[in-house]
């Protein structure tokens, strides 16, 4: 019965992984308005909902509107599409001027975006009712928590000790995966958006924003953004654009990474680079966006689970 009521949940998952993320990230700062500032239990949470809606749940709003916007106005301007194909033409030497091949092309190209829209577009509804979800599950579980902690560690199967360092692990690798992958892909955004302003290239704040998603792959994240760049720059005879943001994003956009993991793993659990790679391959596809912190985290918390399991079998 109870896989099969799984089953049947299936589609609020995202909403219940979501709503066990915020009450790891915001359980400490709910603690403080509770505690320290004597809120009532009633404003403390509605003081988290609202926080927490501001910070993690808006941006991703405005970003997705931002999106659709710039492919419907790409799909308005083929023109600028067929001027920047030829421009490549001329720089790699391929002959996009066989009407066939273009057409072809400029299909391919049409139906992508259109695509995408539309996916965005239909999405948005379920979206909304995942987010809705999300925000009646964390209520209840914030003006009950204490009764939700309590059962949670009676039906875990470790002992207080290991409880305890389960939970500390839990919080470690959370904050970890999204506080500090979020710091490393906004840093990254903010650097290559400079890097645009710079070199003299459009739309700084748009392929910024765009580079802040990206950038949860590690290693190949941002140069998904700054390499084209260069390209379409070089093919338009910028040479000092085109190289430019090139090199900028290989020297300083992309090491950026390590630097600021060395300071993130002196307060919260790192994780591996391939953690988090497997992570959003295994995660996009049945989370979309979403995926991008759902996926790593679900990897990080089965090694957590695994790492403890092993240590109770090993004391036994």
């Amino acid at each position: 019965m109870g896989a099969f009521l799984l089953w049947l949940m299936r589609d609020i998952i995202p909403a219940f992984l979501g709503a066990v993320v915020m009450y790891v990230l915001f359980r400490p700062l709910f603690a403080v308005f509770l505690v320290k500032w004597n809120f009532p239990k009633w404003l403390a949470t509605l003081s988290v909902v609202a926080l927490s809606f501001l910070l993690l749940v808006l941006p991703f709003v405005v970003v997705g509107f931002m999106i659709t916007d710039k492919v419907q106005l790409l799909l308005e301007q083929t023109d600028s599409i067929n001027a920047i194909l030829y421009r490549v033409q001329d720089y790699i030497g391929y002959d996009f001027h066989d009407p066939a091949t273009l057409n072809k092309l400029m299909q391919s190209v049409q139906g992508t975006l259109f695509g995408s829209v539309s996916s965005i577009i239909s999405g948005v509804g379920g979206m909304f009712l995942t987010v809705a979800i999300l925000y009646f599950i964390l209520w209840f579980m914030l003006m009950n928590y204490n009764k939700f902690e309590k059962t949670l560690a009676r039906i875990v199967p470790f002992s207080r000790l290991e409880s305890d360092q389960f939970a500390d692990e839990l919080k470690s690798s959370t904050f970890g995966n999204v506080l500090g992958q979020g710091a490393i892909c906004l840093v990254q955004a903010t650097l290559l958006s400079i890097g645009f302003v710079i070199f003299g290239l459009e739309d700084p704040i748009f392929w910024g924003t765009i580079t802040f998603f990206v950038s949860f792959l590690p290693v190949v994240g941002a140069p998904l953004v700054f390499v084209p760049a260069g390209l379409i720059a070089l093919a338009y005879g910028d040479t000092y654009a085109g190289y430019g943001i090139m090199i900028y994003g290989f020297v300083l956009v992309t090491n950026i990474d390590n630097v600021m993991r060395l300071f993130i793993s002196r307060y919260f659990a790192d994780s591996h680079p391939l953690i988090t790679i497997l992570g959003v391959i295994a995660g996009i596809p049945v989370f979309g966006i979403l995926g991008l912190v759902f996926g790593p985290l679900l990897i990080s918390w089965f090694l957590l689970l695994t790492r403890i399991l092993i240590k109770s079998e090993t004391k036994v």
